[in-house]
This record gives C-alpha cells, structure tokens and sequence, in this order.
C-alpha cells in the first residue's frame, strides 16, 4: 500500500492538470530573458516558430535561434548582447512573412526571411566638447595617457553631458594598458553612443493581426523612437524623465495610440499621439520588475513580492488649482496580490480562441502562477527557476506554453482543450462571495470616488478653497469702497450727516405717484439745507418739480416726500429714475437711489 500510493497521487495530480507535459530538455543551453524570445509564422505555412535572442555566456556566443517543433532549425551569430526580441510586418508583400527585429546596444538588426535585412543605427547624442578637445590633444600626442585619464576624471565629474563610451572604457583600464587602448583610438572619431533598453511594436493604421508595424524603442538616455517600417526613419520621438525598462504599448499610429512605460525610477508613465513628455503618471512604492497589460488595464510585478493592477484612464481632477498643485494625474490602483517569491518574469496569457487573457508570473521558487485580475487561477511547477515566458500558437496548436529556465532548459506545455479555469481564487483565504464586485450605483461610486480624491487631495483643497475666500472677500469689500466713495447706497456713509432713504412707487399708470421716506439717524444733530434731484429719461417720464429743498430733519422722524410722474411713452416700456440727495454747495451727492419704474398698464390697455 505504501509503495503505490506515491503512483496514485502523481497519477492524479496529472489528471487534475490543466497543461500536457509536450517537452523538456534540460540542456537545450538557452540563456534568455521574456524580452528576447518570441512567436511567429516566419515562413507563412500557418505553423509558428520559437524565436529567441540567446544571451549565450555573456560575452560571447550570442545568437538568434529559431526552433521548429522541439529541433533546433537556425541559429544566427548576433555581434552584440541582444536586450529585446520582436517579429512584426514590415510591409503589404506577399506572402505575408514577418520579419525579426533584434536589439543589440545602439543597433537594430532586422532579419527577412531568417536571412539579414538591414541594420539600424541609433541617432549620435551630443558629445562634449571638453573631452573632445582632451583626445584631440592626446592624437596630437600633446599629454600622455596618465594625464589624458586625469583630465577625464575632472570632465566626468563637473560636465553636464555625460562621457562617451571610449572615455568611460579608458577610466577603467589598469594603468599599463592604457598606452594601447590610446594608440589603437586616438585616431578614430570620438562618438557618443546610446543603447536599446527595451523594443516593442505599433500598428500603422489598421489594428488587424497582419497589418503593417512600425517599431518603438526605449533608449538609456531617456528617450523613445517610432520608426517607420519600411525606410526606417524616425517618425516620431518622445522624452521620459528616466531610463525606461519595461513597455507595452497599443493603438495605431496614424490614429491614436498609447505607449505605457515602466521606468527605473520606480514610476510608470503613459504617452499618448501628439504628446512629446508624458502627461499621466503612476507612482510605485518599489521597483518595477515587469510590466503587461490585460485588456485596459496594467499589472506591475514589484520588488516587493507583489502583483498590483492599475487603470490607464488617469483620475480627474476638476479644479485646475489642484491639477498644478499635485503635479501628474495618476491611474487607479485596482487590487494588489501578495506573491510566496520574488518575480523572474511576466507574461501574458492570450487564448484568443477561447477569449481568455490572464497574466503569467515566474516566481524564484520554481512556480509559475495564473492569475486573472488578482485572482490566482493556476499554479504551473517548473523544474528550475523559470527567466522567461511566452505563450501563444507554437506549430498549429494555439494554448503552448513556453518557459526557458535558469539552468539553460526548455519547457513546452499546451493547455488541455478541457481544461477550464476557475475565477474564484485558490489561494486559502476569504469566501469567494467577498471578491464579487457589487453592482455600486453611478452616483455612489461618484461620491466614493470624490471623498478618496479629497482625502489624498486635502492639504491641496484646502489652500484653494482659502485663496477663493481671500479672493471673494477682498473683491466686496472693494465694492463697498467703491459705493460709500461714489455715494450709491441708500445710506449715507458721512458722520456729520447720517441719512437713510427709500422709496415708494405707487399707480397703474400712466402717472405714478412717487414717495420718498427720508431720516435723519444722527442722535441730536438735525440735518438743515438740503435738497432733492431727479434724473430720469425726459422722452419717457414727466415729472412737474424735479428739483425742491427738504426741510429741517429733526433726528428719529420720518419725512415723506411725494410727488409725481407722468409716463409719457406708449410701447409699454420702462427705465429708472435716479434720485439724488445734495447739500447746498456741494457737487457730491450725500445719498443716491435707482428707482425701477413699472410699466403703465395704463398705456398699454389703451
């Protein structure tokens, strides 16, 4: 019972598996990363093959291998380490043959038909001009090497722009060997050189599988480069704010698209068509060690042992105050999985016949996890510690999974055409009712949404809401300076004469009687030689005394004041009558009133 008990349980963890064991060889001697290996119909007979950049030994042997089924079909010597892989559709010939883009330092090496095609250079960065007139001296044999390495050192650590690589090579170098690495380039010209840091592709104008690409690569000095898939010339070129690492991007470039880039400052950026730097921004607590994306949204693969979801719509931010005070707009975190291991790798899982995608992480400890969304959904065991992934059709079959490991190995797996995958989660943990997302109303997300936005926003929000109140209460109280220096208020701002005024309209039209209630507010002093002005519209309003002296204002009473208006319109129009208080001798009114008259129903009946 013992002895077979161990067969039972391989027998039926092999029956519960989800993936078919297609092939293994533990020296296939294949020492690569996700970005140098790739799928694709390179002979357009309808079966794929494995294309993969090997890294070889590091400095040597590398080399462009191409496998067929599980044999090793050609193998190209590559000059340089290969950083990124990549096959798309350079052009509309037939057939329809895609063509192999290697990576290696400042170049491009495209390959048509697993034969060399064409070789693209990086544009030359800006050299600097101190140590170009330092190895110009030393052609001129003016120093020798001893001082030619001081005064680099000295460029290198007070220069803006950075050393070429030949300077950089010569720090390095021991002291009996410099004399020889000066006499073998002093005579060549000296050249500052970028490098590739990460490849990928963009359709041209149509999203179909077999449209026209074109290429997009993230360079060290910080900047990314569209070319054109048949000349090769720059069509487009963006800056970052770091070295970028990792990068997938969507769209077309004649239409619109987005390029989303994980760089080595711990942030991911997201460039849009027609943007030169990026405009949306997401901050990470810890390194990016791998970056995919899954329909709209992103997941980060962290230092942290951890997997994070992000959206790429950026958070709105109403007020503009607020947008200049927090700097980028940043994309919602979704969710965050907590990972056994550190990550090796990521990839994405893309059945397009089933309609299934999900994210593919190796992980240290020999294990491959499924997960969809932040749900993990399988668990692939791996004999070794897996350095890269890729999945998609292999031959005629669409589900193969395909892993290199740390020891030089290659695993092929297919998915069974049975096999299904749970969404809930087999992680133990919470119930799989606490993962369904309610069905949140528009107008509670929206209050949810805005209560997150001002707590991460407060300090921000209150400062603005503090300038508006300054803003608002300085502007009313220029305005009632400007009323109380110009007298337009029905109150008299004057300590010697304190008065206060309204008035009564009272009629149908077309003549109104108009009274006027003046006081006297001061406590003892009567107010003496004042008057009364009127003005108003002479083609509309009539009025027999439009000027006469007020009487003595004896303190506390109230003096009205009558007289009349006569409308003289007939088009059922109105205006307003300006009533003026003066004192004698005075040019500037004491009190001002604006009286709206009301329409003469009386005219318009008639």
């Amino acid at each position: 019972m013992s002895a077979t008990a161990p067969l039972e349980n391989k027998e039926n963890s092999e029956a519960n598996s989800k993936w078919l064991d297609a092939h293994y060889d533990p020296v296939a001697n294949l020492n690569t990363f996700s970005s140098c290996i790739a799928l694709a119909d390179l002979n357009g007979d309808g079966e794929s093959k494995l294309v993969v950049g090997d890294l070889g030994t590091g400095g040597c042997n590398m080399k462009l291998k191409v496998y067929k089924g599980t044999t090793l079909m050609t193998d190209n010597t590559l000059l340089d380490l290969p950083t990124g892989l990549t096959a798309f559709l350079m052009d509309q010939n037939e057939p329809r043959t895609p063509a192999v883009a290697v990576a290696s330092g400042p170049f491009i090496y495209v390959y048509k038909n697993l034969r060399p095609y064409f070789k693209f250079t990086l544009p030359p960065l800006e050299v600097n001009s101190l140590e170009l007139e330092v190895w110009s001296q030393a052609k001129e044999d003016k120093i020798d090497p001893v001082t030619l390495k001081e005064m680099l050192e000295g460029i290198r650590g007070k220069a803006e722009v950075p050393l070429s690589v030949r300077s950089l090579k010569f720090l390095m170098l021991e002291p009996q060997e410099m004399e020889t690495f000066v006499n073998l380039y002093k005579n060549q010209p000296l050249k500052r050189q970028t490098v590739i840091t990460c490849i990928g592709t963009l359709k041209k104008n149509m999203a179909d599988d077999d449209a026209v690409s074109c290429l997009v690569i993230g360079t060290e000095c910080m900047e990314l480069y569209i070319l054109d898939p048949e000349a090769f010339t720059v069509l487009a070129k963006m800056s970052l704010p770091s070295a970028p690492a990792f990068m997938d991007v969507t769209g077309q470039f004649d239409v619109e698209f987005r390029v989303t880039v994980a760089c080595r400052n711990g942030n991911i950026y997201i460039l849009r068509r027609d943007s030169k730097k990026p405009k949306y921004c997401i901050e990470l607590s810890s390194q990016p060690v791998g970056l995919v994306r899954v329909n709209k949204n992103i997941v980060v693969g962290c230092t942290q042992e951890s997997l994070r979801g992000y959206t790429q719509k950026n958070t709105s931010i109403p007020n503009p105050t607020l947008l200049l005070l927090s700097g980028f707009c940043r994309g919602k975190k979704l969710w965050t999985a907590f990972l056994p291991a550190p990550i090796t790798t990521m990839g994405v899982m893309d059945h397009k016949t089933r309609g299934y995608q999900a994210v593919l992480v190796g992980l240290a400890n020999s294990e491959v996890h499924v997960y969809r969304e932040k749900n993990l959904v399988n668990i692939v065991k791996s004999p070794d510690v897996v350095t890269s992934i890729c999945f998609g059709r292999y031959g005629r079959e669409d589900g193969t999974l395909i892993m290199t490991t740390k020891g030089g190995g290659l695993v092929i797996k297919i998915l069974k055409r049975t096999a299904v995958f749970d969404e809930k989660d087999s992680t133990p943990g919470p119930p799989m009712a606490q993962s369904i997302k309610l069905n949140v109303p528009k107008k509670t997300k929206l209050y949810v949404d805005q209560t997150l936005r001002e707590r991460e926003n407060a300090v921000g929000m209150h400062r603005a809401f503090q300038m508006d109140l300054y803003r608002l209460r300085l502007n009313a109280a220029r305005a009632y300076v400007k009323v109380l220096e110009s007298s337009l208020s029905p109150m008299s701002s004057s300590v010697s004469e304190p008065l206060r005024m309204n008035a009564v309209v009272q009629g149908l039209g077309p003549s109104f009687k108009l009274t006027l209630n003046i006081q006297n507010t001061s406590a003892c002093r009567p107010a003496m030689n004042l008057c009364i002005s009127f003005l108003y519209d002479q083609s509309l309003y009539s009025m027999k005394t439009a000027f006469f002296k007020i009487p003595m204002l004896v303190p506390g009473l109230n003096y009205p004041i009558d007289t009349f208006v006569e409308c003289l319109s007939d088009k059922g129009i109105s205006d307003i009558i300006k009533v003026f208080v003066l004192r004698e001798g005075k040019t500037a009114p004491l009190l001002t009133a604006h009286i709206n008259m009301p329409v003469s129903e009386g005219i318009v009946v008639s």
